[in-house]
């Protein structure tokens, strides 16, 4: 990868970073050589990328809980992305991190999902079973260095190394270069030794995975409590929900729902964000990191909750799934959405002249290994409503998702 020496001037107020940020300055560049902008910083540039990306403006029709048809004032993968980036830039801002290197991580971390969230990942990782699976995070990786053409002189977006290597760690250190998803997909693109996967990711990679969790906790409990999975009564015991609850209402006088709802999951959002930069901060002081490669190199991740909110967000994750994730309402959406997936990965597999003219010219020179994991990068960038589109036309019945 390329190196360069964009440097920029301090604009009035602004803090400068520290000396455990990633830098735009010391960027390890980018795999094809390019003319840095004149105008904006590296990461800037990953960010601008993302966001005119096509598998970016996809997110917009790809589930989060509910399928977008089923109302339109529940999250999307697009909306879920979107407020990751928020909260990552506070958090970033706080621990004098760069903004636009966690800002990008944020918008790009779901761009290999699935239609149909996780019920589409699930059903695309049972079909590839024999194929080498499917996951998400390794998709995204996919997605930004190959299965995007736009560029005239390369596939992909040709991110920097720091992106690449933030949404490659986006769960954490990688030890296992054949048993995991992303592994294959790094050793595939040649990316293994370089991107130092068994290391932990930079700051701003884990500030922007720790925001992956706040934004979500939060926001699928505002999504359950106005779908009426939920009631607020129900989240009395609710681990780290129900004492924010208790103590936003204690003093008693009803709100409308609305504004009930708003006031917890804001709350909730404050108090996450404040306990991971103290706690970060915390963290920060005793292993005194002087380069980006000693948070890296840490033998535990640096941006964290404290043990106690870390313990209760746990129990919460495991709350939402019983009561929200397999509620019946949300099981019986997401069954039909995964034989829907199924059908399609089949149908595709069997006769690959369904696939559209410019997927079909790459299917003449495949193995049965390589057409399955082109249908599935086919079937993975589809939207949830272009997947019920194609299904509604491929066969007789499709499953109504509500």
């Amino acid at each position: 990868m390329s190196g360069n020496d964009y440097g920029a001037a301090l604009k009035p107020g602004e803090r400068a970073p520290a000396c455990y940020a990633a830098s735009a300055v010391a960027s390890r560049g980018r795999e094809h050589a390019e003319l840095e902008c004149p105008t904006r910083s590296p990461f800037q540039r990953d960010r601008d990328r993302i966001i005119h990306s096509t598998p970016f403006r996809r997110l917009l029709h790809k589930t989060q809980v509910f399928v977008f048809h089923e109302g339109d004032h529940y999250r999307t993968r697009l909306t879920h992305s979107l407020e990751v980036a928020q909260i990552a830039r506070t958090i970033a801002r706080q621990l004098l991190l760069d903004e636009d290197l966690a800002e990008a991580l944020a918008l790009a971390h779901d761009l290999g999902h699935s239609p149909f969230g996780h019920a589409g990942e699930r059903a695309l990782d049972g079909v590839m079973a024999d194929y080498g699976g499917f996951d998400h995070n390794a998709q995204s990786l996919k997605v930004v260095m190959r299965l995007e053409r736009k560029y005239r002189g390369f596939d992909g977006l040709n991110l920097t190394w720091e992106t690449l290597e933030g949404l490659a760690k986006h769960n954490g250190p990688i030890m296992d270069e054949l048993g995991s998803a992303v592994g294959k997909v790094a050793r595939l693109l040649g990316l293994w030794r370089s991107l130092q996967l068994e290391q932990h990711a930079s700051a701003e990679a884990q500030v922007a995975a720790l925001a992956d969790d706040i934004a979500y906790v939060s926001h699928d409990t505002d999504d359950g409590l106005r779908a009426g999975l939920l009631e607020m009564s129900d989240l009395t015991h609710a681990p780290f929900a129900g004492g924010v609850a208790q103590r936003l209402f204690a003093g008693g006088g009803e709100l409308e729902d609305t504004r009930a709802i708003y006031e917890l999951t804001r709350s909730m959002i404050t108090i996450m964000v404040g306990d991971c930069v103290t706690e970060t901060r915390r963290r920060l002081a005793l292993l005194a990191p002087g380069t980006p490669d000693d948070i890296r190199a840490a033998g535990a991740p640096v941006v964290a909750f404290s043990e106690p909110l870390g313990a209760d967000i746990l129990d919460l994750k495991a709350f939402l799934f019983q009561r929200v994730y397999r509620h019946e309402r949300v099981m019986r959406v997401m069954g039909g959405a995964e034989q829907l997936v199924r059908d399609l990965f089949q149908s595709y597999l069997r006769e690959p002249r369904l696939l559209p003219e410019a997927w079909q010219s790459a299917v003449r020179s495949r193995d049965g290994r390589r057409l399955a994991r082109l249908v599935a990068d086919f079937v993975a960038g589809m939207t949830d409503r272009l997947a019920i589109a194609e299904h509604r036309r491929l066969f007789d019945a499709t499953p109504e998702l509500r």
